[in-house]
């Protein structure tokens, strides 16, 4: 996988623009601690870390569930966007998470995959790990790619 600062310096789009600072990182990703580590839109793979805060415990101090799926979310739909024309954008309609293991503040680190991609439809997969490599959910989803000026309206 060749790493994000370097690859698609050329692309254009809200994927590639976010990477290399042209446009800010959005909410979301800031607040999961979102990093882009490495990219291959040829081979629909992409690499992203997520810093963990405290404040994303339950009370038992492990990292909610939802913010588990928030990460796999947001891992899932950059494989799919990275590979994009710059007038494109994805819809998720679907995604399923398995949790497997607890995770714990910190770093986390996450591979997402276009696994195929027929027309407008993609089916996407993502995994979440600790630094150790120890699994800790995976996901999977079915997104639509969509012109990038309907994304406001999009799910």
């Amino acid at each position: 996988m060749r790493d994000i600062r370097k690859t698609g310096a050329d692309r254009t789009g809200p994927f590639w623009d976010g990477v290399h600072g042209r446009l800010p990182m959005p909410p979301a990703a800031r607040t999961l601690g979102l990093e882009f580590v490495a990219a291959d839109p040829e081979a629909g793979t992409i690499e992203l870390a997520f810093t963990a805060t405290e404040e994303f415990t339950n009370p038992a101090g492990n990292i909610l569930g939802a913010f588990v799926a928030a990460m796999l979310y947001d891992t899932l739909g950059p494989a799919l966007l990275a590979t994009l024309e710059p007038d494109e954008f994805q819809s998720t309609l679907e995604m399923k998470t398995d949790f497997l293991r607890p995770a714990r503040p910190g770093r986390l680190l996450a591979t997402g995959r276009v696994l195929h991609r027929d027309g407008d439809l993609a089916r996407l997969s993502a995994e979440l790990t600790r630094p150790d490599g120890v699994l800790i959910a995976t996901a999977t989803a079915t997104a639509r790619v969509i012109p990038l000026a309907d994304a406001p309206g999009a799910v």
